[in-house]
This record gives structure tokens, C-alpha cells and sequence, in this order.
């Protein structure tokens, strides 16, 4: 059977996870077993790489070192912000015809399969013989057909693990905590910190994601009520929740608003919804004690917190990658589809059926406005593996005298 010669170009997109690494060591290792693949580019800083014509020949990195990087959390070949449009994706197809690239991996969200998409037309209007495969990657466990998304099960891990740690600590020494968690449009991450709990007083107490609308007044309800019955409270609160109106709670609380290039609303890397909260709640119930955290890019890459199932997907997406590339012979995006308790296997759906758009949490996770529902559970747990165990003193106490 007569196969596709050239060079292959793998490239990471979008924000960096815990596991994406693994996928770029499942590709490389994977094309370099095909002699009609003859070379294996890197980009660098993703499709900007391409642009510039900025690649690493990882055709000659050893397997000691592929295997080490792949255990390695972030993108190891650097990502990128940019938002192709059709002309950049043109003069991508020019760069892919000037090496001979007939492969195209790129590992990223729903905005990279925007890009694949983009450049497959382009390719496919020059008549030009490109196979481009989307590889899925995220924290946030948003891109649609796909069961889940590699990236996810170990942000998930670090997020139930800090918020069993501040509740325990908020234990200790009891007040009001808001811990706020990535999650632009889905409240998929959010709604793991659910795990942290194991005795029936656990935090957090509140748990807020994008798909519930959300109430200033309703959230001081919420507290007051728990801070009553427990004498303490832990919230969870994705960072793109919504007013009532659709519009997000930070453009509610934060007249300049900034957006990235993709027209994103810039809802990372700052701590203005957690202290408006906080503000709020000291100024209404008039709690002394009230702190918050605003997460951000810990969860992307925290080392050491790494789902072995997770990390196992994302190695698994990117040979099959190839896989669907050599024998598949179509462009489109790998998918995962969960066929036991628990197992999966991998198909390939195309590019447009997950190009830039969004998967919410399904609406039977939610439980109510503010808290998650357990079937959740079963769905979540297989993904991020076992959990660090923690317990409390059992004693009696001791009468007093």
C-alpha cells in the first residue's frame, strides 16, 4: 500500500498542562517507526513556529530523553497565544510545502482544532496531500464529542488536593475561605474540588460553576447559612461564573475589562473575583476571618500531582494520532470514548465537530445554584486515580472538672 511521504510537524497550542508532554513524546516516537516519515519537526511556541520557520529536528532527540520530557509537565516546545486566521493558516500550508510536510499534529483546545481546520481547507484548496490531525488537550475538559481531555484528570488531582488542605487548615483555625479555580465557560474543574469532602462537614461547603446562574446576594446567603451551621465555610468558585443576565460575574465587578487575542476575557492571573467576594462577605455578614486564593497557573503544571490514567490518555492520543494520520488517511481530531468501569478506546471525529467551540458540564452534575451533584463522582474519580489520604483525631473528649 502505497503511503504519504514527507516530514511531520508536531506543535503545542494553548495553555500548557501536566500531561501534554506526553502527547508530543507518543508522536514522535510513534512517526519515527514509519521510514516514510522521513524527519519530525517541532515548532516552536506553536504555530507562530511554523511561521518563522523555528523547528527542533526531533528526529535526532534520543528516546531516554523523549521518555524524560514526556514525564515532564508544560509544553516542553513552548506554546502560543496567536490566533490564526485564514491568511496565517495559508502561509502555514506555504511552510508545510517548502520542508515537504505532509503531517500536521497539533495538540491543543478547541481553538488549535479551529486552526486544523483552517489549514486542512487551505491544503485541500492547493491540492495538497496534508494529513492534519488535532490532538485534545485541556484543563478545563471542554472540547465537545470527546468523553473527556487529557490535561484534565491531573488539574483535577491538585485541585481536589488543595482544597482537602485548605479545608482542613480552614478546620483548624475556622473563618470563611474562597478558593477560585480555572474554568473559562465549563465548570468541569470546579466541580472535582466535590472530592475533597469525607466527612459530611467537609468543605467546600459552596461549590459555584459557569453553568448555574450567579447571585451576589444569593452567594451571602449561602454563606451566612453554612458559617451558621458549621461555624466555618469553603467555597469553590469557577473563575467564569455568570450573572443572571449571562454576563460574567468579573465584568460585573471590574469596570476595564482586557481580552486576549482570541477575544477570551482575561479571567486568570489575578485575584479580583476572590477579593470582591471577600469584600463582599466581610462587608455584609461582617465575618473577621476571610480569606481567599485565586489558584491560577498552579494547576496547569504543578509537579508531582499527576493522574496516572491522565497521563497514560495523553500518550495514548498522540501515538494514535499518528496512527489515524498513516492508516486513516483523513484529517480530523482524536476522540475518546469510554467503553467500561473503566476503559476507553480512541476514534477520530472531525475538526469540524470541535473547532472552537465549547462542552459544558452537563446540567444533571449540578445540584442546585451552589453544590454538585454525586453522580459527578462517577464520572470524574476514574479520571484522576487515587486520592493522598487525610483523617481526623477519632478520641473521646474529656469531661470537664
Amino acid at each position: 500500500m502505497l503511503r504519504l511521504e514527507g516530514k511531520a510537524v508536531v506543535a503545542q497550542g494553548g495553555g500548557p498542562t501536566a500531561v501534554i508532554n506526553q502527547s508530543l513524546t507518543g508522536v514522535v516516537l510513534e512517526a519515527r517507526k514509519y521510514p516514510f516519515i522521513t524527519h519530525v519537526y517541532g515548532a516552536r511556541y506553536g504555530v507562530r513556529g511554523i511561521i518563522n520557520e523555528d523547528f527542533l529536528d526531533l528526529s535526532q532527540a534520543t528516546t531516554h530523553n523523549l521518555e524524560m520530557v514526556g514525564v515532564t509537565p508544560s509544553s516542553a516546545l513552548g506554546s502560543t497565544r496567536d490566533k490564526p486566521d485564514a491568511a496565517y493558516c495559508e502561509r502555514m500550508v506555504e511552510v508545510f510545502q517548502r520542508h515537504d510536510v505532509r503531517y500536521f499534529f497539533y495538540v491543543g483546545g478547541n481553538d488549535s482544532a479551529e486552526t486544523c481546520r483552517i489549514v486542512s481547507t487551505f491544503a485541500e484548496q492547493k491540492s495538497y496531500d496534508l494529513r492534519v490531525i488535532h490532538i485534545p488537550k485541556t484543563i478545563d475538559n471542554d472540547i465537545l464529542v470527546t468523553d473527556h481531555t487529557p490535561g484534565f484528570g491531573s488539574a483535577a488531582k491538585f485541585v481536589v488536593s488543595a482544597f482537602a488542605g485548605l479545608d482542613l487548615d480552614n478546620y483548624a483555625i475556622p473563618g470563611v475561605f474562597v478558593g477560585v479555580v480555572m474554568g473559562r465557560s465549563a465548570g468541569f474543574l470546579t466541580a472535582t474540588s466535590v472530592f475533597a469532602r469525607r466527612w459530611p462537614d467537609d468543605g467546600p461547603h459552596l461549590i459555584y460553576v459557569p453553568e448555574a446562574p450567579f447571585s451576589i446576594d444569593r452567594f451571602l446567603d449561602d454563606v451566612d447559612r453554612v458559617y451558621t451551621e458549621h461555624g466555618r465555610c469553603v467555597a469553590a468558585v469557577c473563575e467564569g461564573i455568570v450573572a443572571e443576565d449571562d454576563v460574567p460575574m468579573l465584568l460585573k465587578l471590574k469596570e476595564v475589562e482586557e481580552r486576549d487575542q482570541f477575544g477570551n476575557l482575561q479571567l486568570s492571573g489575578r485575584s479580583t473575583l476572590g477579593d470582591a467576594l471577600s469584600d463582599a462577605v466581610k462587608a455584609r455578614l461582617k465575618i473577621k476571618r476571610v480569606r481567599c486564593d485565586t489558584f491560577g497557573y498552579l494547576q496547569r503544571s504543578f509537579l508531582g500531582v499527576i493522574s496516572e490514567v491522565d497521563a497514560s490518555e495523553a500518550r495514548d492520543v498522540g501515538e494514535t494520532a499518528v496512527h489515524f494520520a498513516v492508516h486513516g488517511k483523513k484529517n480530523g481530531s482524536v476522540a475518546i470514548r469510554r467503553t467500561g468501569d473503566y476503559s476507553v478506546d480512541y476514534f477520530v471525529t472531525s475538526l469540524e465537530s470541535v473547532a472552537a467551540s465549547t462542552k459544558p458540564l452537563p446540567k444533571e452534575y449540578l445540584k442546585g445554584t451552589n453544590d454538585i451533584d454525586e453522580s459527578f463522582k462517577n464520572y470524574a474519580r476514574p479520571l484522576m486515580g487515587p486520592m493522598p489520604l487525610f483523617d481526623r483525631l477519632i478520641a473521646p473528649t474529656v469531661r470537664v472538672k
